[in-house]
């Protein structure tokens, strides 16, 4: 069997890593050949992080290379498309260049849709608003990072499944033995898109330095977070072969999140990394983040700051609690998830949809029958 895939970013983006290259051996194994591209590169990523233009001449480029993709006259059983073939084109080219295909399976973990229907230009949303309805009324099936994303995903394609953002356990882990000594470590790690989220929390933090042995790192806020230093404030530049350490050296593990339409849709990417590497958590109430912190369990949820005032200063003085909710925390990344816990599933879902028991429009028949939701 073999799939043609087609990610949004190039491997340094974490979507790509989470959402495509890590299941790839496990597909392998399962008899599943997998051929992959991707849209935009890696020194695309980098501009974004840098903040930097990148030349609209490349992104051409680059667009054209994809439609020469997908005439490509190989035989494959299935596509498996990341977010849109075509970001920020309207749906009938996509559909168009598509058209040639075998089944198509979606994969979302962010809500990529509300960029186009809730898009303050009335340009955009009037070219591009139903955008996602029109590729998913013809898709086979749709992986959904969260049950938000799948809620609406499940309007237009009925095959739908929640197969949540995960990490290999096996590599994301627990330090066997932490330092005894230093000051307690409050980590975030992100990218500089999502380092607003963490701008209303300075205040709070940078008093938490001051009053106490504590220190926050923060790891991919890119340059832009520079104009927010104050004593104790780390700023990390994120790296691929340093992630995982990194992520290992904190003592807890924070996902401030904003209430909107588009944040509701994140996947908990960060709170799954903390957890798998044995990390107690405290996350805004906000979407899946709400399933994946079990209050006083793994972690704490957290609305205001006198929250998340008692929340943090109950962690950093309680190293036994740390230990504890850290614990249960990595119990739960690895059963539910878990590169190991969810690669079946996928398997499942691109075999049915080559099968043609996916088949679009069919009201869930299929994916009822062989148990898949």
């Amino acid at each position: 069997m073999r799939v043609l895939a087609f990610a949004r970013y190039g491997p340094q983006a974490a979507s790509t890593r989470q959402r495509l290259l890590q299941y790839i051996p496990h597909l392998s194994g399962a008899g599943i050949e997998v051929d992959y591209h991707w849209l935009l590169p890696d020194d695309y990523v980098q501009s974004l992080v840098r903040g930097e233009p990148y030349p609209r001449w490349r992104i051409a480029g680059h667009y054209a290379r994809r439609m020469r993709q997908l005439f490509r006259p190989d035989y494959y059983d299935v596509m498996w498309v990341y977010s849109d073939l075509f970001p920020y084109f309207p749906a009938f080219l996509e559909r168009f260049f598509s058209s040639r295909q075998r089944p198509i399976v979606y994969d979302l973990d962010d809500a990529f849709f509300h960029q186009y229907d809730d898009s303050a230009s009335p340009l955009v949303r009037g070219f591009l608003g139903g955008k996602f309805a029109s590729l998913l009324d013809r898709a086979s099936a749709c992986c959904c990072g969260n049950g938000y994303l799948r809620e609406y995903a499940a309007r237009y394609c009925s095959n739908s499944v929640v197969i949540p953002t995960v990490v290999d356990t096996a590599v994301y882990k627990p330090l066997v033995q932490k330092p005894g000594k230093g000051p307690v470590v409050i980590g975030w790690i992100g990218s500089p898109t999502t380092w607003p989220n963490v701008r209303p929390l300075l205040p709070l933090l940078q008093h938490l330095c001051a009053e106490q042995d504590v220190c926050v790192r923060v790891v991919g806020a890119g340059p832009a977070a520079e104009r927010d230093r104050f004593p104790g404030l780390e700023l990390v530049e994120w790296n691929e072969a340093t992630e995982v350490a990194e992520v290992q050296r904190m003592d807890i593990g924070i996902m401030p999140l904003f209430d909107g339409p588009f944040e509701r849709g994140k996947s908990g990417y960060k709170l799954i990394q903390y957890m798998a590497c044995g990390l107690p958590v405290v996350a805004s109430p906000v979407g899946v983040n709400r399933e994946i912190v079990i209050e006083s369990e793994n972690g704490f949820l957290a609305t205001d700051e006198p929250e998340w005032r008692d929340a943090l200063t109950r962690l950093i003085s309680d190293p036994a609690m740390r230990f504890r909710l850290g614990s249960v925390g990595r119990s739960i990344a690895e059963a539910k998830f878990s590169v190991a816990s969810q690669a079946p599933r996928l398997v499942e879902i691109l075999k049915l949809a080559a099968m043609g028991d996916l088949a679009p429009s069919a009201h869930a028949t299929a994916a009822s029958a062989q148990g898949i939701r």
